[in-house]
């Protein structure tokens, strides 16, 4: 629940039947709760324009399964913020995928 005042996360105070601000202070009965809003977690796709190819950078890369050699790629901190990143290829013909690690 988020505080009509302040927009912060309110905690449920038991003793009290009141969910309760931490910051401003402001209550609401337990089972008073509202829904503001609504948000839907929804895959992450490639956006392609019409007439145009996907916005992700190309490289010259031999695709390991179908011999192409372009590939889209981006770059994923995969292991621990000491480590160098991982980069991910895609083959722009197969769609086939490969990491390749820095």
């Amino acid at each position: 629940m988020f505080c009509p005042t302040c927009k912060r996360l309110m905690r449920p105070d038991a003793p009290a039947k009141v969910w309760r601000c931490s910051a401003c202070g402001a209550t609401v009965p337990l089972g008073k709760a509202q829904q503001t809003g609504k948000v839907e977690a929804t895959a992450r796709t490639v956006a392609v324009l019409e007439g145009a190819g996907p916005t992700l950078p190309t490289t010259d890369e031999e695709c390991p399964k179908c011999g192409n050699m372009k590939a889209y790629w981006v770059l994923r901190q995969t292991r621990g913020a000491d480590e160098p990143e991982t980069r991910i290829l895609e083959c722009t013909t197969c769609g086939h995928k490969w990491r390749e690690y820095q």
